[in-house]
């Protein structure tokens, strides 16, 4: 026979148990799986036929019931507990809970706009990128366009000659690639007016203020000016 101390202690042990499972005075591992004697007897760290002895004695004095399933149930639950401290500790576990949730739902909104806004960024960044590229890309014009231009700047430049001249060039300048060819077209018109009707001058010893290396490229151009309209160069030279 075990001493009344060994069946006060398993009592408090029940009662803390309870407190544990925290469903109303159940003892239980989970709502499927009881707690049975053995298992009572290893947590609790005392015999098993203390544990029994104590089951029957709580159970003879209504302390405690067992239902169809075998699980414990500590009878008068609320006498033995704080009920208002436990709701209390209900109603902040309640809040904490719905205070995690939004701070992740705010989270993740942070998130979503964050990424959200990066992406516009990254996307702007790249438009404004092929804008540029666009822009500096140079697209050669027609035989339509540069008659079109020269028309509307009434210029005495033959748009099939300046046109057949920078195609060969491969729409070079210098060693360059040509930008703007409505410039190049003004240049071309500019060094006619300078030199009559036809632009055959040599331009190497005057270089009218311009650098050096813009002045070689006007020869340039003169030389294969002049391969081109060899009738108009002769005449020019004489």
């Amino acid at each position: 026979m075990p001493d009344k101390d060994s069946i006060l202690i398993i009592w408090i042990k029940l009662l803390v148990q309870a407190g544990k499972c925290n469903a109303t005075g159940y003892i239980y591992l989970n709502e499927t799986l009881p707690y049975t004697d053995e298992m009572l007897s290893t947590i609790f760290n005392r015999p098993l036929n203390t544990i029994r002895l104590a089951l029957n004695i709580f159970q003879k004095f209504g302390m405690i019931e067992l239902n169809e399933d075998g699980a414990i149930y500590i009878n008068n639950w609320e006498k033995h507990q704080n009920i208002e401290g436990l709701e209390k500790i209900r109603e902040q576990t309640r809040l904490r809970v719905a205070k995690h949730r939004e701070q992740k739902k705010i989270g993740y909104n942070v998130t979503e706009k964050v990424t959200l806004r990066n992406a516009t960024d990254k996307n702007r960044i790249d438009k404004n990128k092929k804008s540029r590229g666009k822009e500096n890309r140079f697209s050669p014009p027609s035989l339509d366009d540069v008659k079109k231009y020269c028309s509307e700047r009434k210029n005495r430049v033959n748009p099939e000659k300046w046109f057949d001249f920078y195609q060969a060039k491969n729409w070079m300048i210098g060693k360059n690639k040509m930008k703007d060819w409505k410039a190049a077209v003004r240049t071309w018109e500019q060094r006619e007016e300078s030199h009559g009707t036809r632009w055959t001058g040599n331009t190497k010893s005057d270089t009218g203020g311009i650098n050096r290396e813009t002045a070689d490229e006007i020869e340039r151009l003169n030389e294969q000016w002049r391969k081109l309209h060899p009738v108009s160069a002769a005449g020019n030279t004489g």
